[in-house]
């Protein structure tokens, strides 16, 4: 059977993460969600894989390229001109698909069972059947309702409130009969959600749903990202974590790492290869720490999530952030929870990232900033003179004397 891997997503929601990374390559402990899904698939003894690509495709096809390190076989349809939709890009190549085939979303974090899901398909002689799930909150889902043969009667893509009528929703993973495509056009954006299903359930084409029981997450936007890595960290989720040796239990570490034996590490912790973990530092359970990152002496990190190349000074205090590729936080600067730092960044000394404040790549955090904001525009977040105690900055950098002098003089016409 092959598999059809949808990754053309650009991930607006993830921002500033996505900046430069197509949503499916965003790390879930250290490795993409594409590469963790890719391993569901194995394990489900599917081995050729489809990824339809259109966001910087080029990200994701130099990372797996013919898929052969990986254990598969992978090609690539790539949308050159326009979006076509999830259901338009799957009819574009529909000549590659002549047999029962699976479409997998490619930013769910999932250990389903997938032979299960195709078993039950066969079993019902479904045309299409999609993969179910229940959720607390089915607003930003679509929501499936179906019979007691598990025939479905009823969807609604992303409901209000006042429309839910079941918590039953569409996980983005289906299992097709090629037949099905015929109802698209070609060239065209459309959606399984929006027009093929509804499509099929009003010519009454047998469309079933399988409910799983299995963990599943969607990660759309930056909270559902980090609680996708602290329950996998947590094993909720089933996920190969074979690229780390397992020191102890919950206790990951990467090869070539040197951890002083001062620092203090609670699991379960992930601590990538190449990196340098400094005296006295804190490393609380839930932190994930990729490959090549630096943490300096007696820095304090309570569950953030530390991709690859990241430098962290001394002192630092890092609060169920996300700090991206690349980025440099410096001595005792302080980055609170939800915040998010872009790649290739540097968070001055003493400076203060406010919580769920979102900072794009290649920004700067000037030393002493407190930043209540998100960082879009521009390339530096200055620090603010004027504070509850009066001026302060350093001399002869932030207060020159013609700046003594205007204020002098502001100060005397008052």
């Amino acid at each position: 059977m092959r598999a059809v891997l949808m990754a053309g997503g650009s991930g607006t929601r993830l921002r500033p993460l996505t900046c430069d990374l197509p949503k499916p390559m965003v790390p879930i402990l250290n490795r993409p969600i594409a590469e963790h899904i890719i391993n569901l698939l194995k394990r489900n003894g599917i081995h050729e894989v489809i990824a339809t690509l259109y966001y910087l495709p080029d990200v994701m096809r130099d990372y797996f390229q013919d898929g052969r390190e990986f254990g598969v076989q992978m090609t690539y349809a790539v949308e050159e001109d326009q979006p076509l939709g999830t259901a338009g890009c799957v009819k574009n190549i529909a000549d590659l698909l002549d047999d029962t085939f699976l479409v997998i979303s490619g930013d769910g974090v999932t250990d389903l069972d997938l032979q299960a899901a195709i078993q039950f398909h066969k079993e019902k002689g479904s045309k299409a059947t999609l993969v179910l799930a229940h959720v607390p909150n089915p607003v930003e889902f679509g929501v499936v309702i179906t019979d007691k043969e598990q025939r479905i009667k009823r969807f609604l893509e992303k409901p209000s409130t006042s429309e839910i009528f079941s918590d039953t929703v569409n996980t983005g993973t289906y299992i097709l009969e090629p037949e099905v495509l015929e109802y698209l056009p070609d060239d065209q954006e459309c959606d399984f959600s929006k027009d093929l299903f509804p499509l099929l359930l009003d010519k009454g084409e047998p469309m079933y749903g399988y409910v799983a029981d299995e963990y599943w997450c969607d990660v759309g936007h930056l909270d559902a990202y980090r609680e996708a890595q602290y329950d996998a960290l947590e094993r909720k989720v089933k996920m190969t974590l074979d690229y780390y040796p397992e020191k102890s239990s919950g206790f990951w570490v990467g090869q070539n790492t040197d951890i002083d034996p001062t620092a203090k590490i609670q699991p379960p912790v992930i601590i990538g290869s190449n990196c340098r973990i400094g005296a006295r530092v804190n490393i609380e359970p839930g932190t994930i720490i990729g490959d090549n990152v630096t943490v300096s002496n007696d820095a304090d990190l309570k569950r953030p999530i530390i991709w690859n190349g990241a430098i962290i000074g001394e002192e630092a205090h890092l609060r169920a952030c996300v700090i991206s590729r690349g980025t440099r936080v410096d001595r005792r600067a302080h980055v609170l929870e939800g915040a998010v730092i872009g790649a290739l960044s540097t968070v001055g000394e003493e400076a203060q990232i406010s919580p769920k404040v979102r900072v794009w790549p290649n920004k700067q955090i000037e030393s002493g900033a407190t930043l209540n904001i998100n960082l879009i525009w521009g390339n530096t977040a200055q620090r603010n003179l004027f504070g509850q105690r009066g001026v302060s900055g350093l001399a002869n950098i932030d207060i020159t004397p013609e700046f003594a002098v205007k204020l002098g003089r502001v100060e005397e016409r008052r």
